[in-house]
């Protein structure tokens, strides 16, 4: 009796039907679309913090910020020595200086350390590197007498003798290239933790467990093609050749560093044995990141504990602004809509059991209590939210598609001061390659995933507001009395 009640006044009233349940459509398809761009705007965000720290990493353990004071000990800055000799010029001469980034290092030890913290599944060390070549040639002065011609005499050149009186040194000079490229010490033996697991080895292959202090690189695809460099060739590094072993192409963003070197040659290169830059953690449980950086900045001292919460923090740009927008205004939006939805799905109900007074009222006259008749109420009420339910779905996975069809691409920009240390060296940033990325603009394309967990939110708010309008108008259809219908037939 009950259904075949419903499905005759559902008939009877369909445009009523419809009106309520598009109501209803309308925020739960917004609700959608606001849902799925904030999902996409956290991939967006993850794929920029894993091209920054690297896949499977929670954190990063860098030395703690030193405030040099004034006549204390400062830091070495780089010096480039060349010889001005007198003979040979125009030779070409070349140096090449390895420095620390950000000169902050801890002691390798460090790694241990923070490896045996209660929460820490793995942690591994890494050196980041910073090599500044300058390469060029000298070229000798030409003196030349008031009155004559010039003539070659090792004078006004290099390492030649004082003009004489009456006479002028014409040419000559210094022409030096400076060039400078990042360099990250890997360690080998734990190849799925630490930047180079956010790149994918497109040509040749990675670094074996064994090549802890082998002459080996791997190459950052974009730093290969712009020194047209190749699997199998051998790049100089202060002096040390490298075979070129693998060419490796970031996932998303820039790469960590340009050349990846086992963290025993790196430490050589850079005089800095048994020192490490940067210490990726991965914890054992990604609910207890929290209390994991608490523990090591409690029993590691002198150290700067960077979450990737923490990075998610500095990201600015239109990213930043596109999810303040889905998480700000959108969900706002959202939640007046389906107020505002809720609230005319139950008006127009009520509405509708005024119109009705007559027929319940009959239906109370022949037997029917007031439970009975809110229930049908209540029924056709949940009827038309799962109704507006389906619409409100179609349409919401509709906006969803035309967003991930359009794709737009937003910029996402990051401090490099989270957890830093100071200026790196020639303007380079500190605590790691990390940081280097951090330092610059990374494009991402905007999806807007639609998961289970969204769809289920749907028919959740559907049904809400089918009982919401429902509550409404039972609420009206129980106060009625058979008296009235009787009075109005009359």
């Amino acid at each position: 009796m009950f259904f075949t009640y419903l499905r005759r006044e559902l008939r009877r009233r369909r445009k009523a039907a419809l009106v309520v349940a598009s109501g209803l459509a309308l925020g739960i398809a917004l609700v959608i679309v606001v849902s799925s761009v904030s999902s996409g705007m956290g991939k967006a965000q993850e794929k920029v913090l894993q091209s920054l720290y690297g896949l499977g990493t929670d954190m990063t353990v860098t030395k703690a910020m030193e405030t040099s004071e004034e006549g204390g000990e400062r830091p070495e800055r780089p010096r480039f020595s060349f010889d001005a000799r007198a003979e040979g010029s125009g030779e070409e001469q070349s140096t090449d200086h390895v420095l620390v980034q950000g000169f902050q290092s801890l002691a390798d030890s460090t790694v241990d350390k923070v490896g045996e913290q209660s929460g820490v599944a793995d942690a591994v060390g890494g050196l980041s590197l910073q090599v500044v070549k300058v390469s060029g040639e000298f070229t000798r002065g030409r003196f030349q007498q008031d009155g004559q011609g010039g003539q070659d005499g090792g004078q006004g050149g290099p390492g030649g003798a004082e003009p004489s009186e009456g006479g002028r040194v014409q040419g000559g000079g210094a022409d030096f290239d400076v060039n400078s490229y990042s360099v990250y010490g890997t360690d080998v033996t734990e190849p799925e933790l630490g930047p180079l697991t956010s790149s994918r080895i497109t040509d040749g292959r990675t670094f074996k467990a064994s090549e802890t202090d082998a002459k080996v690189a791997v190459v950052d695809s974009a730093h290969a093609k712009e020194k047209e460099l190749e699997t199998g060739d051998t790049v100089t590094v202060k002096g040390t050749k490298f075979k070129i072993i693998g060419i490796a192409t970031a996932e998303s963003g820039d790469a960590a560093a340009d050349l990846y070197l086992p963290l025993k040659q790196a430490q050589t290169l850079a005089d800095a044995k048994d020192k490490v830059t940067t210490i990726y953690v991965r914890a054992t449980d990604s609910q207890q990141i929290d209390s994991v950086k608490s523990a090591i900045q409690k029993n590691v001292s002198g150290t700067t504990v960077t979450t990737s919460a923490d990075l998610a923090d500095t990201v600015s740009g239109s990213l930043s602004t596109a999810s303040s927008l889905a998480t700000g205004v959108g969900t706002w939006l959202s939640v007046a809509v389906l107020v505002t939805a809720f609230l005319v799905a139950g008006l127009l109900t009520s509405s509708a059991v005024s119109r009705r007074v007559r027929e319940f009222g009959t239906l109370k006259a022949l037997g029917w209590n007031s439970g009975r008749v809110t229930g049908q109420v209540v029924g056709e009420a949940v009827v038309h939210g799962l109704m507006g339910g389906v619409l409100g779905i179609a349409l919401g996975l509709a906006g969803a598609y035309a967003v991930t069809a359009i794709s737009p691409t937003l910029q996402a920009e990051l401090g490099g001061g989270a957890g830093g240390s100071g200026g790196g060296p020639v303007g380079g940033p500190v605590g790691g390659p990390g940081r280097e990325a951090a330092a610059k603009t990374l494009e991402v394309a905007l999806t807007a995933p639609v998961g289970l967990t969204t769809v289920a939110l749907a028919v959740g708010l559907a049904v809400a507001g089918g009982l919401v309008a429902g509550a409404f108008g039972g609420w009206r259809a129980s106060r009625l009395r058979p008296a009235d219908a009787l009075r109005r037939v009359a």
